[in-house]
């Protein structure tokens, strides 16, 4: 008998698990179904709203439209005011607006095509010296400096008496040696002072001619063969900016240098001026090669198609047409037109970029 309830007892406990695991298992199931359920309903408000936009785009384009206010075209264009459903492009035709037939008109900048000589030129250094300086020294041999004359800037004429040497020795005794000026002109360097000692190859002093001033410059070989006697040339000094000095190339040198690879050029200053000094840094703006009669365009205004340059040309109906030209030598940013246009035309010179041939324009250049 006991035996039998307790088997009964087992039985129930068995039945009883197996009932919690059914309901964890449909719990579990209902779970998933919810999930399902959410992303299902998701996905179809996405759908819903994909096709109200597509609908309401749809019929934004597909909207009647009129001249006036209801369409895109161009004002004034279509039906008249208050019909709506005017064929686009009805009408006559007016400037401004979406689809405007009108020429569209550019503003431009223009300058006359005038004969002119173009002057190259090569930028270079250089230093302010005197035409004629001269170191002095003293005949003497060897002795001590007892006696100078001079100071820096003292002007002396050729044979005057700059200082004196005394080359006395232990036991022997000698008469002072005087050392005289070789040249007139203005002491340039700082003598030597009173005590030193001095031997044949000791520099007394210096003397130069400052009021006759020369520029030496050095040119790059691929300038050499446009130097000659007689080019002109236009001198700056830091010293004084914004001012312009005219000088002339009087010698040339005849040799290259091998290591610079520079000729040197003497420049002689067209006239006189007592705010320059030697010792001075120059820039030198040196004329080369004349080119005369020649048309000059900026640079900026050549339009390059390829191999070929173009430039536009204004003509008397305010259009431009396309012409093409053969450029000639560059010179500080203009080119030489050598063939192409003719003189007194008028090129556009700003503006360009979004031109075509026939295009129509309005010159707002200031001289226009």
């Amino acid at each position: 008998m006991a035996e039998k309830e307790a088997k009964q007892t087992r039985e129930s406990e068995i039945q009883e698990q197996i009932s919690q695991q059914d309901a964890a298992t449909k719990k579990e199931s209902f779970g998933e179904k919810m999930v399902s359920v959410k992303k299902v309903t998701i996905t179809t408000v996405v759908v819903v709203v994909l096709i109200a936009l597509t609908f309401g785009g749809i019929k934004f384009i597909n909207r009647p439209k009129d001249g006036n206010k209801n369409g895109f075209g161009a004002p004034g264009v279509g039906a008249p005011a208050g019909k709506a459903g005017g064929a686009p492009g009805a009408g006559k035709p007016s400037a401004g607006g979406w689809g405007g037939a009108g020429a569209t008109v550019t503003s431009v900048k223009t300058v006359m095509a005038i004969p002119q000589t173009m002057h190259d030129f090569v930028n270079t250094n250089g230093n302010i010296e005197t035409q004629r300086s001269v170191d002095v020294f003293a005949s003497a041999t060897s002795g001590k400096v007892v006696q100078v004359n001079v100071s820096l800037g003292s002007k002396v004429n050729a044979g005057d008496i700059i200082a004196y040497v005394d080359s006395s020795a232990a036991g022997v005794t000698y008469k002072w040696s005087p050392v005289t000026a070789p040249i007139s002109g203005s002491i340039i360097q700082t003598p030597v002072k009173v005590g030193q000692q001095i031997n044949a190859s000791t520099i007394i002093t210096k003397i130069g001619d400052i009021d006759n001033l020369q520029i030496s410059a050095n040119i790059p070989e691929r300038y050499v063969g446009a130097l000659k006697p007689g080019l002109k040339a236009e001198i700056t000094l830091q010293a004084y900016p914004g001012v312009v000095f005219k000088a002339t190339v009087v010698r040339v040198s005849p040799v290259l240098d091998p290591a610079s690879r520079t000729k040197t050029v003497i420049l002689n200053f067209d006239k006189k001026d007592s705010r320059v000094n030697a010792g001075m840094f120059a820039k030198v703006k040196l004329y080369t090669v004349d080119y005369p009669n020649s048309i000059a365009i900026p640079q900026d205004a050549i339009v390059t198609v390829g191999k070929d340059s173009y430039l536009y040309v204004v003509q008397n109906n305010d259009t431009v047409q396309k012409r093409l030209v053969v450029l000639g030598q560059n010179v500080d940013g203009y080119y030489q037109i050598a063939s192409g246009i003719n003189p007194n035309e008028k090129v556009v010179v700003a503006g360009m970029l979004t031109l075509t041939d026939g295009a129509k324009v309005k010159d707002i250049s200031a001289n226009n």
